[in-house]
């Protein structure tokens, strides 16, 4: 089966920065679904017409990926607004922010502490990859028709960059 909208795909991938790093690798499978909110727009257009085993190399810019960085989206929050014990690499749900948090700072986004000092917290409200011009080098494992219920809700149940709060050793892009 070729890959169309509203299909699903089950991807494999590694993904590096333009110097090589690698930022993300995910050797099981994850479905996605095509034409729904699951992936990029760059990748879900490049994925068009391909099948299972196809192997593809992307080259995504800022812009195709996650933006470009975005300075008003940093914020120097009074340290005693936080737990005591706050650590760089926290995230916190833009509606969990404390009350007296600057209002400027959108409740609908995702936070990360970047910076800890003694009387100030950095709160850094872009994607993690934002600015970053980024490889991906991803296999189609299978394809599928998507059922009625994946279309409607417009996900597979995963999507590609969606940032959640991190446990240890969990991926940053699912």
């Amino acid at each position: 089966m070729e890959i169309t909208q509203q299909c699903v795909v089950a991807l494999t991938w590694i993904l590096k920065d333009t110097l090589g790093e690698e930022l993300d690798v995910l050797d099981d499978p994850v479905e996605f679904l095509i034409g729904g909110d699951d992936l990029l727009p760059r990748i879900e257009e490049a994925l068009q017409g391909h099948g299972s085993g196809a192997t593809l190399a992307l080259h995504l810019e800022p812009e195709d990926a996650f933006g470009d960085f975005n300075d008003q989206l940093l914020f120097l929050e009074p340290r005693t607004l936080f737990p005591a014990e706050i650590e760089e690499g926290m995230t916190f749900e833009g509606t969990a922010l404390p009350a007296d948090c600057n209002p400027d700072a959108p409740r609908s986004g995702l936070y990360t502490v970047t910076e800890i000092y003694p009387e100030h917290v950095v709160l850094d409200g872009n994607h993690p990859l934002a600015g970053i011009a980024l490889r991906l080098q991803l296999t189609v494992q299978s394809v599928r028709e998507a059922t009625e219920e994946e279309i409607g809700r417009g996900t597979a149940g995963t999507g590609f960059f969606r940032i959640e709060p991190q446990a240890p050793g969990n991926s940053l892009l699912h």
